[in-house]
């Protein structure tokens, strides 16, 4: 695995520092991080990863944690809005079963205009499709093109996107089922303002309404029939799922820890005539943190470099997940009042960090398998 390219060296300090600057108010408001997104095309950040065969960099796993550790310092709903755009940005290359025409056209867009593209797949009655089920969302057939109606919700990035990849199924015996893409100003849709969160505000997952919506019939981009067996992320784009998601709340940690460290060695109370960093208390408690995060840090330097096996994938991602939010709450659990003041950056980042556990794969399904995995083994070997 190559090192990271030296000029991220560069920028990515100034795009730490330029995010972090409108990280509260994208918390306040719950706004798109307009911003963010602004200084990340300036850097040529939207199109990383997407493939050097469709005229994009082709980043790596390496360069690619890097990338979202700093914008997750600066502002995490961005970082989690980025991780989206390289996920499915890095599956465009020529070997893709996207229509050629079609692919390059997104393809273009993403690296002419910044344009940023997420997968719209939960619906309010079906959940999410890793728990299994037939969308409600239809896609009519007509001499048109595809008529695309339902409701998605959790739609992540909601009015920045450009294009959405609508999980949808079709009005055939044996229907099409998977992605069609939409773009995101088409006649039709509507986007309702409902995600008041607690954490990750600025990601703006907002209902998106599409009611007979018009595309080509060359936009039904990754579909296949029902009665197919259907497969789901490989164990490369799991691995680079887990490890992006790992990184991107690690790094919310990492910047609560900066806030506590800072706290604890300016704080002195009056009885103590000395900065609460001069307790043994909270050195051990500090040194447990550390640890905590340096078990994070080493696994995921690890599985970017390509020595842990992609099938620990999940495991990766709950393990720095859980460090992330049991860090944050040492840290809650020990200053009191000031830890959930309105306006110390504290309060937002444990509001921030504990949004980790909603990700797919959720901790039940993450250790049933693996136990599944281990109890089948050893019968076979018995």
């Amino acid at each position: 695995m190559a090192n990271n390219p030296p000029f991220l060296a560069e920028i990515l300090p100034v795009i730490i520092q330029a995010l972090e600057k409108e990280a509260e108010e994208v918390d306040r408001s719950g706004e798109f991080p307009k911003t963010a997104f602004s200084v990340l095309q300036q850097h040529g950040l939207l199109h990383f990863v997407l493939p050097t065969a469709s005229g994009g960099s082709g980043g790596d796993l390496l360069a690619s944690q890097a990338i979202i550790q700093a914008v997750a310092r600066g502002e995490p709903s961005a970082a989690l809005i980025l991780i989206i755009q390289y996920l499915n940005t890095r599956r465009l290359d020529d070997s893709s079963n996207w229509p050629d025409a079609v692919r390059r056209k997104v393809a273009e867009s993403v690296i002419r205009d910044g344009a940023l593209i997420n997968a719209l797949r939960v619906e309010p009655e079906l959940g999410t499709p890793a728990r299994g089920g037939l969308p409600a969302t239809r896609a009519r057939r007509t001499a048109e093109g595809w008529r695309i109606s339902g409701e998605k919700i959790y739609s992540t990035g909601s009015y920045g996107l450009s294009w959405f990849l609508v999980w949808a199924s079709s009005d055939d015996a044996d229907p099409l089922v998977g992605s069609y893409l939409v773009p995101a100003n088409a006649p039709g849709i509507h986007i309702i303002d409902e995600w008041d969160h607690l954490g990750m505000r600025g990601t703006c997952s907002h209902r998106v309404v599409l009611d007979e919506v018009l595309i080509p019939l060359d936009h039904a981009v990754n579909v296949a029939p029902w009665s197919t067996p259907r497969a789901g992320l490989n164990e490369e784009e799991s691995l680079w799922m887990a490890v992006l998601l790992g990184s991107l709340y690690d790094a919310i940690a990492h910047s609560a820890r900066d806030w506590f460290i800072a706290f604890l060695q300016q704080r002195v109370p009056a009885n103590l005539g000395a900065p609460l960093a001069s307790l043994p208390r909270f050195q051990e408690l500090v040194g447990r943190i550390d640890t905590l995060l340096f078990t994070s840090q080493t696994m995921l330097s690890s599985a970017s470099h390509g020595h842990i096996a992609s099938g620990h994938a999940a495991q990766i991602k709950q393990v720095v997940t859980e460090n992330a939010i049991r860090s944050v709450q040492l840290m809650v659990e020990s200053i009191g009042n000031h830890a959930l003041t309105r306006h110390h950056p504290l309060q937002r980042h444990l509001r921030n960090v504990l949004c980790g556990r909603i990700h797919t794969p959720q901790d039940d399904a993450i250790f049933t398998s693996v136990g599944k995995s281990a109890l089948s083994a050893e019968r076979s070997t018995s």
